[in-house]
């Protein structure tokens, strides 16, 4: 069993004349952020492997997560998750080491959510309605992979375990 565990940026700003790749966390965002952290710490989710995409936006999301957390085996900047496609996230999911049985993305949409889509095939009700309503910013999917390694990762296999936003961890974001 494999363990897979997306997180989409919180809440980013997009001040005129900054790129893209450079757009910074809003303040909504670095408010979310902490609690995200704090409920991936009191729900044991830490994963093996984090593989954050470069992007400003990211980066600080994890920054903040990870203040809440001990420190993971591995965490990686990889840019092949930023403005990625389901396809592109699924092959570097396919890519994770055997040794690793949890992983966790940090990225974007609509990269995220397909993916999710992609895997998704069972899991709580509530759950399953939350996340194909919308998986925002902040937004936290954790999906159980009945697979030994990561390169078996197929659609349609996975159960999702929970889907959480920074609204249902008590913030107004």
């Amino acid at each position: 069993m494999r363990r897979l565990i997306l997180l989409r940026h919180a809440k980013s700003d997009w001040p005129d004349g900054i790129a893209d790749p450079e757009r910074p966390l809003a303040a909504r965002g670095r408010n979310a952020a902490p609690r995200i952290g704090a409920y991936i710490s009191q729900e044991h989710l830490l994963a093996d492997r984090i593989l954050v995409s470069p992007a400003r936006r990211t980066r600080e999301t994890w920054d903040l997560v990870a203040a809440r957390l001990p420190p993971p085996k591995v965490v990686a900047s990889e840019p092949r998750v930023y403005d990625a496609s389901a396809a592109r996230l699924m092959t570097v999911l396919r890519e994770q080491p055997k040794e690793a049985h949890s992983v966790m993305l940090v990225g974007h949409n609509p990269g995220l959510e397909d993916l999710a889509e992609l895997l998704v095939a069972s899991g709580p009700a509530p759950h399953l309605a939350s996340m194909a309503e919308k998986f925002p910013t902040g937004g936290l999917a954790v999906i159980d992979l009945p697979v030994d390694e990561w390169s078996a990762t197929a659609p349609g296999i996975g159960r999702l375990d929970r889907f959480v936003t920074p609204r249902d961890l008590g913030g107004n974001d």
